[in-house]
This record gives C-alpha cells, sequence and structure tokens, in this order.
C-alpha cells in the first residue's frame, strides 16, 4: 500500500503548463520493484509504518481503495480523515444536567403595560390568542393594571438516546435530599419523645428496653426462610430458593455422579444411584423419575399426537380441547387396528396359509409348562389352573327386591317364581322362609256339623292375596281333571252314533267360544291401541290385572288376529 496523488484533469493540466512539461513522469520498473518491497516491508513490520497529516500511523494491511481519498477530496498526502465522519455531521447534543426551566421568572412585575405585550394579561412572554388567563372584560392594554409576571420559554433542547430517557432528568437532588433528611430527622424526634413517655411511665420490661437498645440484633433475628432482611437498608428481598433445602448439586459430592445443569438447574439422573441411601432416594430420584411418573408419559403422547395432527390439518389443542383430542386419538387408533386386520386378511386370502397361524398353543407342542397344577388321586384339579368362570354379555345373579336368587329358578304347577321364597309374582319382595312355608300349607275344607264347623272358622286365620289365589288355581286343575274323567268315561260307554252327535255338538261349543274369543281379543286391540294413543301420564293403573292362563280357544284367536310383520306376503292381505 502507497500514496498517490489522485487529482482532477484540470489541476493536471495547470501543473503541465507552469512546470512547461509535456506529460507527467511515469514511473520506472525500478521505482516499481522499490515500492512493492517497501509495502511488503511495512507489512512485516520491518519498516515504519505511513503515518497521516496528524501523525497517526495507518495500517498496511488496508486495501488501497480504501486508503486512496477521492479527486475531488484534493488530498496531497495520505490519509484516512475521508473515511470518518466529518465534523460539520456530527450531531452535539446538550448536557444532561440541562433542563427545561418552567414558570414565572423571578424578580420585579412590570406596571405598565409594553409594546408588544399581550392584551388580556400584559406578559411578554405570549400573545392575546395562546394567553391561558381568563379573558379580563377591560384587558390589560387598556387598563395598565394587574400586568402578569413573565415566564421562562423553554429552549429546543437535543439529547442522544440516554439524555431522551432518564428518568431523573430535571430533579434538583439537593431538594430531594433536604426532603429526605427532614422526615427522618422527625421520624427520630418521634422515636425518642415515645421512648422519654415510655420510660417516665415505668412500663418498659427489662427485655424491651434491651431489644429497643439494640435494633439491628432485633432485625438480624427476623430473617425468615428464603426472605433477606438487611439492616442497613430496612428492605426485604425474595431470594431465588429457600436457604433451608439442600441443593441438588449437594446432594451427591461425587463428581462422576449425576449431572446438574446450571443453566436450568435440572439434574435428570438419580444421584443417589449406587450409594444404598434408600431413604433419600425415595425423597428426590432425579426429574426424570418425576417426567416418566404416573400419567405423565401418556400426557407426554397426547402432547405429541397433537402436533402430529396439527402438521396434517387438524386445529386441536391438549388444555383447550382435551376431550376432543382424546375422541380423535381414539378414532385414529381404530382405524389403525381396523387398517392392520383389513392388510392381515388381505395378505391371507391372497397368499394362504392362515392354517399356519391357527396351531396349538407352545405349552402342547412343548409338552412342559410352568403353571403349577395339583391333582387327586381321581384326577380332579385341587390347585391351580383353576377352571375361568364362563360370563355372558347379558347381566348375571343381579338379585332384585331383596330375593337372594334370580326370577325362573323355582318352577311348579307350570309357572315360574323365585326358589328364596317360592313367590311367582316377577316384581315381589322376598318374603324369605314364610313364604315357603306358606306355599306348602295345605288347604283342607272345613268337614263337620254344628259346632264344629264353627270351631274352625273361628280358629282359621285370614288368608292372604297369594294363598288366596293358590287355593283358586287348585280348585280349577281339579275341575279341570273331573271334565276330562267325565268325557272319556262318555265316550267309552256311547256308541258310535252318539259320539259324532257329540263331536259335533263339542265343534259348535268350541265354534262359539271362539267366536267370544275373537270378540274379546278385538275389544282388548281396540283398548290397547287406545291406552296407546294416550300420554302416559294420563294412562290409567292396570290394578285388575288376573294372572290367569289363556284357554286354547284365546290363544286361537290371539294367532288370528296378530299379523305376523316378518312375512313378506302379509302386506298383500
Amino acid at each position: 500500500m502507497s500514496f498517490s496523488l489522485n487529482l482532477p484533469p484540470s489541476v493536471v493540466a495547470k501543473k503541465t503548463k507552469t512546470e512547461e512539461q509535456d506529460e507527467p513522469k511515469k514511473k520506472s520498473r525500478e521505482d516499481w520493484r522499490k515500492q512493492k518491497e517497501l509495502e511488503e516491508m511495512r507489512k512485516a513490520g520491518t519498516a515504519p509504518a505511513m503515518t497521516d497529516e496528524e501523525g497517526k500511523e495507518i495500517n498496511p494491511h488496508i486495501p488501497q481503495y480504501i486508503m486512496q481519498a477521492p479527486w475531488y477530496y484534493q488530498a496531497t498526502q495520505a490519509t484516512l480523515k475521508h473515511q470518518r465522519i466529518q465534523e460539520d455531521k456530527i450531531k452535539t447534543y446538550e448536557d444532561r444536567n440541562t433542563w427545561y426551566k418552567k414558570g414565572l421568572k423571578e424578580g420585579p412585575v412590570a406596571t405598565k403595560f409594553r409594546k408588544g405585550a399581550c392584551e388580556n394579561c400584559g406578559a411578554m412572554t405570549h400573545k392575546k390568542k395562546d394567553c391561558l388567563e381568563r379573558p379580563r372584560k377591560i384587558g390589560a392594554r387598556f387598563t395598565g393594571d394587574d400586568i402578569a409576571p413573565d415566564e421562562h420559554i423553554t429552549p429546543n433542547l437535543s439529547f442522544d438516546y440516554e439524555g431522551k430517557r432518564d428518568h431523573a432528568a430535571g430533579v434538583d437532588v439537593e431538594d430531594h435530599q433536604m426532603k429526605v433528611r427532614e422526615e427522618y430527622s422527625r421520624l427520630e424526634e418521634a422515636k425518642r419523645m415515645l421512648k422519654e413517655a415510655n420510660f417516665l411511665e415505668g412500663k418498659e420490661s427489662a427485655e424491651k428496653s434491651q431489644d429497643s437498645e439494640d435494633e439491628d440484633k432485633y432485625a438480624d433475628d427476623v430473617d425468615m426462610p428464603g426472605q433477606k432482611f438487611e439492616t442497613k437498608q430496612r428492605i426485604t428481598v425474595r431470594n431465588l430458593r429457600i436457604r433451608e433445602d439442600t441443593a441438588k448439586y449437594l446432594y451427591n459430592l461425587d463428581p462422576n455422579s449425576a449431572f446438574y445443569d446450571p443453566k436450568t438447574r435440572s439434574m435428570r439422573e438419580n444421584p443417589y444411584k449406587n450409594t444404598g441411601n434408600i431413604e433419600m432416594e425415595q425423597k428426590y430420584a432425579g426429574d426424570n423419575f418425576v417426567r416418566f411418573s404416573g400419567d405423565a408419559h401418556q400426557f407426554a403422547s397426547k402432547q405429541v399426537f397433537a402436533w402430529e395432527a396439527y402438521e396434517h390439518g387438524t386445529d386441536v389443542h391438549l388444555q383447550a380441547d382435551p376431550t376432543k383430542l382424546e375422541l380423535l386419538a381414539q378414532e385414529v387408533q381404530k382405524r389403525k387396528e381396523d387398517f392392520k386386520s383389513t392388510a392381515k386378511d388381505s395378505i391371507l386370502s391372497k397368499y394362504g396359509g392362515e392354517e399356519h397361524l391357527q396351531a396349538p398353543p407352545k405349552q402342547l407342542l412343548l409338552a412342559q409348562t410352568e403353571d403349577y397344577v395339583e391333582y387327586s388321586r381321581h384326577g380332579s384339579v385341587i390347585k391351580g389352573n383353576e377352571k375361568p368362570v364362563i360370563r355372558s354379555k347379558y347381566e348375571e345373579d343381579v338379585y332384585l327386591n331383596n330375593h337372594t336368587s334370580v326370577w325362573g329358578s323355582y318352577w311348579k304347577d307350570g309357572r315360574w317364581g323365585f326358589k328364596c321364597c317360592h313367590n311367582f309374582v316377577k316384581e315381589s319382595y322376598c318374603t324369605g322362609a314364610a313364604g315357603i312355608d306358606a306355599s306348602h300349607v295345605d288347604i283342607i275344607p272345613a268337614i263337620g256339623n254344628g259346632e264344629e264347623a264353627g270351631e274352625e272358622e273361628e280358629e282359621e286365620e285370614p288368608k292372604s292375596l297369594l294363598q288366596q289365589h293358590q287355593e283358586k288355581m287348585l280348585s280349577e286343575k281339579k275341575k279341570k281333571k273331573k271334565k276330562k274323567k267325565n268325557k272319556r268315561k262318555h265316550k267309552k260307554k256311547s256308541k258310535s252314533s252318539s259320539s259324532e252327535s257329540e263331536s259335533e255338538d263339542e265343534e259348535k261349543v268350541r265354534e262359539k267360544k271362539l267366536k267370544e274369543a275373537l270378540k274379546k281379543e278385538e275389544e282388548h286391540q281396540k283398548k290397547a291401541d287406545h291406552l296407546l294413543s294416550l300420554d302416559e301420564r294420563k294412562r290409567p293403573y292396570n290394578s285388575m290385572y288376573d294372572n290367569v292362563a289363556p284357554t286354547d280357544e284365546e290363544m286361537e284367536a290371539w294367532r288370528m288376529k296378530h299379523r305376523r310383520t316378518e312375512d313378506p306376503m302379509s302386506h298383500f292381505t
């Protein structure tokens, strides 16, 4: 790097005329070589560096195009002044201590109206349109009375970045300190007077006097966990950690133990690992132990699922919509399982080999197992390998109304009932052993004349509804049996002609009964349709329901009137 003049063409032409030369001399090859050697020596530090007009050294490693000044700068020697900020462009800022002086000027106030002053109040610092005083009925220009004092005109101060944002700018420090001293002196005076009053009255005890003499010691005792009370500043500062707790990096002083990250204040591994200190390990086993315990892992997996769903275009948030996220996760899991099953079925249908998947268990193939089973002499299992209870999809062993057995566990005389109380009413309450005894009591009619029958009637207790119903059913059965016997006897004795006439009579009776049953069925269906059309709250109670088995004619009438919806030809009738 070397300096060469960079002059404008007009200056070069003037020099040639004054020096009476045709052209400026060019450097020879030797001059170029010497110049290059001098530059290399300056870069190596063996030759002194080039200096500017102020005597400052110029770095020899600066490129030529930076060090060379432009022609309009008219530099006559090596300089870097053109690369620095020019003096006319350097901004000057006001001192921080200078501030806007506001308020009224001190000194005597004018007594006469001055030319150019405010016509309303008489101040020289503003005009009538800018006056902030209440407009007078007759201005100071005409009266010359009550001339207002002049205000301080605030200058236009220019501050730098810090000066514009200085919150304490314009504050009088001496005035502030004077106020603080006055307040402190008033407090001290009030304390002194209070001590003197307490001492004169004799109310102070030995402990209070000692505490009042040494307030600093009392302040030192005020320290609480997590706080620090400084006696000089009289302020309470909250610390980052309770000092009573042991820091994580002090749990195990072995340098090869769990790593502690001071930036995040975390210790992921267990510091008590391989130390045998089980008691301390239960209190703290590392940060990762907390992260992977409980529902933390499931929570993290749900968060990852929410991120993946957002990438695929589904806007769902774990904290904002947890229910929506859970339902979406269940739907995705279900689709994955369906896809796996369909993929498996398609592969098996294409390539075959399903018979290999239906192999027997490993216990049968290897003829050995780790399950312990103990057998008796007869081959029955005593212990181990208990047969699991086969359960269906329906509810089992659900007992209602204090029963101990289910409905249908007892059968007698063509009816179902409860085994625990022998009761045939489905929604009834259990009567226990009393119900069983009542159901097995034989109904013996009173036989006798005179006083014996009267005594038996007096001794008989009032029968319950259940007993009355059972007696009625037994009497009907006996009547039916008698009729059947009479029919059989009559058939044997009668002749062929008489038997035909009787069969015809029976058919007529049966047809008559069937017609009556059909009428009853029609009335019953009309009544049922009417009840179904009513509101549930307005339907009457079915309290007179008779629990009697239907006759053959009633069953035939029901079959004739009942419409079979499963028959496709029933719509064409």
